[in-house]
């Protein structure tokens, strides 16, 4: 009798420690709220900062909002937290946001000793030196005992420091919290060099007070994959944030614009079918509206679309694709299927 009792006390125990008490996840969170909050940079040209007006603008942004428009049917139903490299992981970890989309590697240690997880990227990059013309340096081998200006609680101070130690070359950091205080640092010739990810230097040197006075070295010493980042733990809601992203990328591939979008929905292919939510299903198995693609669609565009409008060649940025061009046109991205 003592061991049967026994016995259903365990059995009870584990059940309760199995299936624990009933906890709001992130979309419900988010849902109750009436609106999302993203952590961004608040001062990067082109990724995310925001405009005169005080519109934020830029590739990190419109891709939150994506997220906001597949949740809602609604992008501007959010909220941007500015937060420096040091704050962002934190803000995070504490709820402070529910995803953060401010450019941010993806590694190892972030993805296990920080508890969080990186979903598809949106931005492959690596990192580089950005120098003034006049200094007269061709590549960054050359830069012995120079002033570096780099951001704390980064991959870049990291690796800029293995670069040096690789080389055997003597170098001064200068380290700065603030992006806009850094910039200020740098083109006001207190360091020789600013390094960050290439795409960043691209946009701090566009909103110099002469960009042309500036050129980027030809080494990249790093790989960067940029990606939106949520909290361990949470399935729903990283699936939700990682097929957002995916959402848009493979809208470009299906040749899906926000133009045509409308009679895209007429079409009779059926992968375009079930990721316009015309067939049923996708939006069910992420706890969202049928037509959650349609709607980052119809608001935001594709890809491609949110490339060219914020960094690309006719931006002041002036970036390539690269290895951001679609897998059928030499680059890296590239969607799971929708089905």
């Amino acid at each position: 009798m003592r061991k049967t009792v026994c016995f259903f006390v365990l059995a009870l125990a584990v059940l309760v420690f199995a299936t624990g008490p009933a906890v709001a996840g992130t979309l419900d969170e988010v849902k109750a709220r009436g609106y999302l909050i993203a952590g961004v940079n608040g001062g990067v040209f082109g990724f995310s900062m925001p405009d005169d007006k005080g519109t934020w603008k830029g590739l990190d942004v419109d891709t939150a909002k994506a997220i906001a428009a597949a949740v809602f049917g609604d992008a501007e139903k959010i909220k941007f937290s500015a937060l420096t490299a040091v704050q962002r992981l934190p803000a995070l970890q504490s709820k402070e946001i529910d995803v953060l989309c401010r450019n941010t590697t993806q590694t190892l240690t972030r993805e296990t000793t920080n508890g969080l997880n990186f979903v598809h990227v949106n931005y492959y990059d690596g990192q580089g030196f950005l120098v003034p013309k006049k200094l007269g340096v061709k590549s960054a081998k050359e830069l012995k005992g120079a002033t570096v200006c780099v951001l704390p609680g980064t991959t870049t101070e990291l690796n800029v420091a293995d670069f040096f130690r690789k080389h055997n070359m003597e170098w001064k950091p200068v380290v700065i919290e603030q992006p806009a205080e850094l910039n200020k640092a740098f083109f006001s010739g207190r360091c020789d060099c600013l390094t960050s990810d290439a795409s960043q230097l691209a946009a701090h040197r566009s909103v110099a007070p002469n960009p042309d006075d500036y050129v980027l070295l030809p080494e990249i010493i790093s790989k960067e994959p940029l990606a939106p980042v949520v909290r361990h733990g949470d399935d729903q809601w990283y699936d939700i944030v990682n097929w957002s992203v995916m959402a848009l990328i493979q809208a470009e591939e299906f040749g899906i614009t926000s133009k045509n979008v409308d009679e895209m929905l007429k079409s009779k292919d059926p992968g375009i079918q079930r990721f316009l939510g015309v067939t049923p299903g996708m939006g069910k198995a992420l706890g969202l509206d049928e037509r959650w693609a349609y709607n980052i669609i119809k608001q935001l565009g594709n890809y491609g679309e949110i490339f060219e409008r914020n960094v690309g060649v006719n931006t002041p940025l002036k970036l390539e694709r690269g290895l951001n061009a679609l897998w059928t046109e030499g680059g890296l991205m590239y969607a799971a299927p929708f089905r």
